[in-house]
């Protein structure tokens, strides 16, 4: 447990001079939507941290490698190209005025940090992941199964709003074709299944008291900066919403209630 620990502390230390460093290119820059991109990048800074004094390598180890890896630029290269060029997120403008005068030194803590400490918290069965000393099973197939479909309902819903958003003829429309059809959030629920599969690899390592990290995510992605936020104010935005939200989930995927028009 002490070496465990150890490689926490390390990965702790790693993300947090990332996020720093990103703290001060924000107060440049003026913006500090870029954590966003950054996100997903600190799983892989912690990953590094974890590798540093790993006893050795074995399948599961490179097989987790490889998915956060895939997963963690996938993330981080799509969100920079949506919000390239674009002004400050809604989220951090208002929480720039709430908490100005001062923002500027706040966003160290309030954004940057807190991100960073959340990341490493969630990144827990990353660690046990790697060092577990047990050899692939059950758990492992189920984590890799449980893997895929997410990667492809984010991968795929992402994909879908990009190219709906990109026709001018959509603005201020609902898109409710393709997963965006069966759920609100096809890319919140992708992203909540990967971090279950996650957790299904430190199961097969021996790490079922990892359970908090998936859980902690999901309550996000659905409680607090997923479903719940997104969809704050953004029936003013979209008319159509409020209909979208009646025949369809919010989160699992599931057949609409009433047969939706496709956008």
């Amino acid at each position: 447990m002490s070496s465990l620990w150890s490689s926490s502390l390390l990965a702790l230390q790693c993300i947090l001079v990332v996020a720093a460093v990103a703290w001060l290119i924000g107060v440049v820059r003026g913006n500090v939507s870029f954590i966003d991109s950054l996100w997903s990048l600190f799983f892989l800074v912690a990953l590094g941290a974890y590798w540093v004094d790993l006893p050795g390598s074995d399948t599961r180890a490179i097989l987790v490698t490889v998915v956060v890896a895939a997963w963690a630029l996938r993330l981080s290269v799509h969100i920079t190209v949506r919000n390239w060029g674009e002004a400050e997120d809604h989220r951090y403008q208002a929480m720039r005025e709430k908490n100005s005068p001062g923002f500027a030194l706040k966003s160290l803590y309030l954004v940057f940090g807190l991100q960073g400490v959340l990341a490493w918290v969630i990144s827990a069965p990353l660690l046990v992941a790697l060092r577990g000393p047990a050899p692939l099973g059950v758990f492992d197939v189920l984590a890799t199964i449980l893997w895929i479909t997410g990667f492809v309902f984010e991968a795929v819903g992402d994909y879908q709003l990009m190219r709906f958003r990109a026709d001018a003829s959509n603005k201020g429309q609902v898109l409710r074709s393709g997963l965006w059809r069966y759920t609100r959030h096809p890319n919140y629920f992708g992203e909540a299944c990967i971090w279950w599969a996650y957790y299904l690899f430190a199961v097969g390592a021996g790490g079922w008291w990892t359970v908090f990290a998936p859980i902690l995510m999901t309550v996000l992605l659905i409680k607090v900066s997923g479903v719940a936020l997104l969809e704050k104010d953004i029936g003013k935005r979209r008319p159509g919403y409020a209909e979208y939200i009646r025949n369809t989930n919010a989160f699992f995927p599931w057949p609409p209630r009433t047969k939706a028009a496709t956008g």
